[in-house]
């Protein structure tokens, strides 16, 4: 089990979370493709954070679209996500959570041709994250931190 900064009880998570942010946050859950707030989103600048915590986790503009049904990112703010195996499923993925209270975002997938700068995709349950229009953080480059 990892340890994360923030660490709260299933109680204290219940009374903060909706039934299916905390289905999807703190029991793994995925939301049914194509039906998140955030699947066709596209704004010109803002960030992403987690809906558990509020950290910071993309920017606006690590956004793509890449018909998944579910938001994707090319890449995450440095250090604002984790990754995990998970063998769940019958098949080997890697799960992304969130650093800073291991709240489940979704997953990432690597080397499959997704025309970006990075060529992964952070596939991510929109109820996992919300939108904060007013932050003029940008993406700097994988492993560069994103500034003003």
């Amino acid at each position: 089990m990892t340890n994360y900064p923030l660490t709260k009880s299933d109680q204290e998570w219940r009374a903060q979370l909706s039934p299916e942010q905390f289905r999807i946050l703190r029991e793994k859950g995925t939301e049914m493709a194509g039906t998140g707030e955030y699947d066709k989103h596209y704004p010109s600048k803002g960030v992403y954070e987690c809906a558990g915590c509020g950290t910071p986790l993309y920017t606006a503009d690590m956004k793509f679209k890449s018909g998944c049904g579910w938001p994707a990112f090319f890449d995450a703010i440095p250090g604002a996500i984790k990754e995990h195996r998970d063998s769940s499923w019958g098949m080997t993925r890697t799960e992304i959570v969130c650093a800073n209270c291991g709240g489940h975002q979704g997953h990432v997938f690597r080397g499959e041709g997704f025309n970006n700068p990075t060529d992964d995709r952070h596939c991510v349950n929109s109820v996992s994250i919300r939108f904060k229009p007013d932050s003029d953080l940008k993406y700097e480059g994988s492993g560069a931190k994103a500034k003003a």
